[in-house]
């Protein structure tokens, strides 16, 4: 029997970096080998269609891939029956976008161009979506993905916070009890991440005597298996003006990133948790510094005009960051110990002011989603800068 010629591995590799992502699903059950690299983050970060930022303007949406080179692609999200198609805010939890558009939710993979809608309850008012979790409870079998989302009933009460769960379609509410805390909770939505299905985001108690007062912010969790809110650890960056740039992120996949910026001196540092996050308790967290870098005339990464947190990622011994100008220009710079290596600005982004976040490209499918209504545009030229 004649031996088959077989490819080496490596060039195997390289064909399926280039094939796309919705065709790496279907070719999971084709050898094991195939499988455990579709699972292997090397892979997915070197595919040719890979990505780090999503911005959204009033009339577009983007991809921004940083490696090599700076890379912009137009993406679409058409999503029949919600009348807003361009995203009012954006975050990143548990492998997809959670797109908030006015009259409900989206929940995007923009990798698999798949999609789900979230629709609110009847004369329900109108939602600030948080994030994305599930139940990491070891004795579910299956992953059932929630979403935490709050409103305020009227002006001046306490916000009512409501999860929706994907498997049945159903609404329940969910109270954050203040008075343990003896203050009023304030807390940032623009730096929420997910770790292990519990949502995490920046928060401070309101009990400054002066508005110059600086705060003292820490982490807020919200665990999908007890449905507890829980005030998870103190953060190592101190006391903080509100005019500081703060954001947590999710790094090396089981710990946390803290960025600081202060809007006075434009330094920056990067905290990263020692050890990995356990999501019952904070109490034992320890963060070490992990960078600083402060740069003659570096921007404000703090969006003036809408008060939007920076975008950021840890890339090896680099920091890359997404942030828009004073006037909303949006750029790209990718720092180092003490230099700034690279800044573009994306002038190819339309509109000022554009929202963003990262997104890492991922093989997870959205439960109940629709692959028919997303597609990328194809016949937008692709821009280098």
């Amino acid at each position: 029997m004649a031996n088959k010629e077989k490819l080496p591995w490596d060039m195997v590799e390289e064909i399926l970096s280039r094939v796309p992502p919705t065709s790496l699903v279907r070719f999971r059950t084709v050898c094991k080998r195939w499988n455990a690299l579709f699972n292997d983050k090397t892979f997915i970060n070197n595919h040719k269609m890979t990505f780090q930022f999503i911005l959204t303007t009033t009339s577009k949406i983007y991809s921004v891939s940083v490696k090599p080179k700076v890379e912009v692609r137009e993406l679409t999200l058409n999503t029949p029956g919600l009348k807003a198609q361009i995203p009012e805010f954006l975050v990143d939890t548990s492998g997809f976008l959670l797109c908030d558009v006015g009259n409900g939710a989206v929940v995007w993979n923009p990798w698999l161009r798949q999609t789900r809608c979230i629709e609110p309850e009847v004369n329900q008012p109108s939602l600030d979506f948080v994030g994305i979790g599930y139940d990491n409870n070891k004795r579910v079998e299956e992953i059932v993905y929630k979403t935490l989302s709050v409103y305020m009933k009227d002006l001046g009460s306490s916000d009512t916070w409501k999860i929706h769960d994907f498997a049945s379609d159903t609404w329940k509410d969910e109270d954050l009890d203040e008075a343990k805390y003896s203050v009023t909770i304030k807390y940032n939505l623009t730096s929420v991440v997910s770790l292990n299905g519990t949502l995490y985001w920046v928060a401070y108690n309101d009990d400054k005597t002066h508005d110059t007062d600086p705060f003292l912010f820490y982490l807020l969790s919200f665990n999908f298996s007890s449905e507890e809110f829980l005030k998870f650890c103190d953060l190592p960056s101190g006391k903080n003006n509100a005019c500081d740039a703060l954001v947590v992120r999710v790094f090396r996949e089981d710990r946390f990133s803290l960025l600081k910026q202060c809007h006075v001196t434009k330094k920056i540092k990067i905290w990263v948790t020692k050890n990995k996050i356990d999501n019952q308790y904070g109490g034992d967290v320890k963060w070490m510094s992990f960078m600083e870098v402060s740069i003659p005339n570096m921007p404000d990464l703090v969006q003036t005009k809408f008060y939007y947190q920076p975008s950021y990622f840890i890339d090896d011994k680099r920091l890359v960051i997404c942030s828009c100008d004073e006037t909303g220009q949006a750029w790209i710079y990718v720092l180092g110990e003490e230099k700034l290596i690279n800044k573009v600005r994306l002038d190819s982004v339309a509109d000022p002011w554009p929202l963003h976040c990262t997104f890492f490209p991922n093989l997870v499918l959205i439960p109940g989603g629709s692959s028919k209504p997303l597609a990328y545009n194809l016949s937008w030229p692709r821009i280098r800068l």
